[in-house]
């Protein structure tokens, strides 16, 4: 196995998925996000897990407020809903031409108890933004996306011009090196996959890599970024195994 391929399995999840992980992670990936409990159960089997596994792990979703439970079908709450928006807005992130200004957040709320720091953590990262420091938090201003509520809640907003050199700012806020190469490694191993576990696998580690792109302006970008070619070849082998999987859970 070459580097890059050696790369791309390093990325992938080698501990086992337990049935809350499976059941979230399919329904995450399926559109509209409902299956009937049978559907369910199949996809736990996959990963060797035993429906009483599955129904447990479902009842304690849907107290929880994971799911909502109606005539033996399950589908996601709200708040998981906008988790799949953003895990599919990951994949062809909108953006606008960039005119040299910069976001920036800036925690300007009391003292706040650690739930509240967390969040606002996520939404940060959810967000494409990093952080400058603690409670500063940066990047260039050319997506398109609205404030999380926790942001609107615990930070003020501003517009800035950068007076450095944003090529250079960019690698102090991001490890563009790290995430280039794993980019390649996965796209080398994309297609590659010979089982519906390992392409389920695959996905959840393509997804996660390609929400921690912070999809900068080309500007600012080295010029052999692999983030375009990784999110073009993913949208062909995803459209084929998505296929596979609804044929498997729905027979």
């Amino acid at each position: 196995m070459d580097e890059s391929a050696s790369q791309a399995r390093d990325t992938i999840p080698v501990r086992p998925l337990n049935a809350r992980s499976v059941v979230l992670s399919t329904l995450l990936g399926y559109h509209p996000p409902a299956l009937p409990v049978s559907a369910l159960v199949r996809s736990g089997g996959l990963f060797g897990i035993a429906e009483g596994a599955i129904r447990v792990a479902l009842g304690r979703m849907v107290v929880d407020g994971d799911l909502i439970a109606s005539n033996r079908t399950y589908r996601l709450t709200k708040r998981l809903i906008a988790r799949q928006r953003r895990q599919d807005d990951s994949c062809s992130p909108r953006t606008r031409k960039w005119d040299g200004d910069w976001e920036m957040e800036v925690v300007t709320a009391p003292p706040r108890p650690l739930a509240d720091r967390v969040a606002l953590r996520r939404s940060m990262a959810d967000l494409r933004l990093a952080e400058l420091r603690e409670g500063v938090w940066m990047r260039p201003a050319n997506l398109i996306r609205d404030r999380h509520a926790t942001a609107l809640e615990q930070c003020t907003f501003f517009r800035s011009r950068l007076q450095e050199d944003p090529e250079l700012f960019v690698r102090t806020l991001w490890d563009l090196d790290t995430w280039a190469a794993d980019a390649r490694g996965l796209h080398h191993e994309i297609g590659s996959t010979t089982s519906l576990v390992e392409g389920f696998l695959f996905a959840t580690a393509v997804y996660r890599h390609l929400r921690r792109d912070p999809v900068l302006p080309p500007e600012l970008l080295p010029a052999d970024w692999p983030g375009t070619a990784l999110r073009e070849r993913w949208a062909q082998f995803s459209s084929s195994y998505a296929q596979q999987l609804r044929e498997y859970l729905e027979e």
